[in-house]
Order: C-alpha cells, then structure tokens, then sequence
C-alpha cells in the first residue's frame, strides 16, 4: 500500500494541489531504473493502471500535468536523463489515472512544484485570414492521439489542441483563436529535425512529403502559428529526488 503523499505540492496561491488529490493514489507500484535505448518509451494509462517505459521524470510531469517540455523550470540536472519503468495500479478502473500519477510522484520522487504565470516566448494560435477549416461537433467524448508529427482530435477543445501541440513544439502554444466547442481534425506535418535526416533513414524520409507545422497549420485547420512572448503557466520544481527501487 502506499503512504500517504508526503511531500505537498504547492500551488502559486500557496494552496497544496494534494490536498484535493491525496486521496486518488494508486494501491500498488513499482518503479525501477531503466537502461533502455532512450528512443523507445511511452506513457500507457486506463482502466486505473499507467504502464510508463523507460521515461524521465520530466516525462512523467508533461503526462501528468499535460503541458509540454519548455513549461516545466528547474530541477535537478538527472530530470530529463535518468530514466525509469513504472507500473503502477489502482483499486477504482475509472479514477483519474494522472492524478494518481501526481500522488505518485510526490511521494516516491519527493517531487514538489508550484505554477507561476511568466511571460516567455511562445507560439500563439490564431485564426487564419480565411477561417477555420476544422469539423465542428457537439460531441462530449473527448479523444485526441497524437505521433510524432501526427495529431488527431475527435470532439477537442482549442486549448486542448494548444496543450497537445505543445508537447511537439519547441516553444509552448497558446491558444488565442478566439474558437468556442469542439472540433474534429487531423494534422500531419513533417517535425522539423525528421528534415536532416540521412538517406538511410527511411521512415523519417518518408515523412519528408509533409509540410512544416506552420504550413501544415494553415492548410489544414485554418489557423496559423507566430511566435511572440505570452503570459504562460509554467511549473516551477522545488524539490525531486531519485526513488528508491522496488
């Protein structure tokens, strides 16, 4: 069984978030170190259980945050390099896996953090010159997948597009289209480091059909993407340390 989360997560407020969330936590748990190739990895959660192969603790916090790598300050220098296999399960199939992973977090990593609103360099997504191009829906089942330079939504918000882009940008997306409900959409673009690929890397070249994100954007939603600094909320850590194996 796992102890209840000891070290509190704080919010800029100076509220703790696992004061609403120290309840949600998975029964069972194991993390150990992985010395995997760092190319394989990912994150498998549902049914009350998160799978998460070979991934970094910064990993781990885009997942359960759902925010993307440039939001997260700070923390120690083994953040993104130390690498781990977590499988973890809980009593209740329909909790909120994420938050359990927070739990989680907090206690076996001693991870403390808290958001701050800072203004940084940011891509901002507008609607482009001739409207959206996107499928609007009235659907309550929220779904979005997402590959490497490859994200399909199903009855998704602007702001989740914003977040799930995020995670693939080198900069994070605001959403500031201005775009109520929900839509359907699909994008395909080629990320930018597929674009130096040598010759023998064939499913990277394969890719090399597609347009950058920008154009990609534009095309195919009707929006568009400019960098300018915005008001973002990003996650300060305060404290992690490496967990004891088990």
């Amino acid at each position: 069984m796992i102890r209840e989360v000891a070290c509190a997560i704080l919010c800029a407020s100076g509220l703790a978030f696992g004061q609403s969330e120290a309840s949600l936590r998975f029964e069972v748990a194991s993390i150990k170190p992985s010395n995997a190739d760092p190319s394989s990895s990912g994150v498998h959660s549902g049914n009350g259980r998160l799978t998460a192969e070979n991934v970094t603790l910064k990993r781990c916090i885009m997942a359960a945050y759902g925010i993307g790598p440039n939001q997260i300050l700070g923390g120690p220098d083994w953040l993104d390099s130390d690498r781990f296999d977590i499988d973890a399960k809980g009593e209740r199939p329909d909790a909120d896996v994420m938050t359990m992973l927070r739990s989680l977090m907090a206690e076996r990593f001693k991870l403390a953090l808290h958001r701050e609103t800072k203004p940084i360099q940011a891509y901002v997504l507008e609607v482009a010159k001739n409207g959206p191009k996107m499928e609007r829906t009235d659907g309550e089942s929220h779904q979005t997948s997402n590959g490497r330079g490859d994200i399909v939504a199903r009855n998704a918000s602007m702001d989740r597009f914003a977040e799930v882009l995020s995670r693939q940008m080198d900069l994070p997306v605001v959403n500031l289209t201005g775009l109520e409900g929900t839509f359907n959409f699909r994008l395909q673009w080629t990320p930018e480091n597929s674009r130096t690929a040598k010759a023998g890397e064939s499913a990277a070249l394969e890719r090399l059909d597609k347009p950058s994100v920008f154009t990609a954007v534009q095309e195919q939603l009707g929006l568009r993407l400019r960098a300018q600094k915005a008001p973002v909320q990003v996650l300060v850590i305060d404290h992690a340390e490496r967990p004891a194996e088990n």
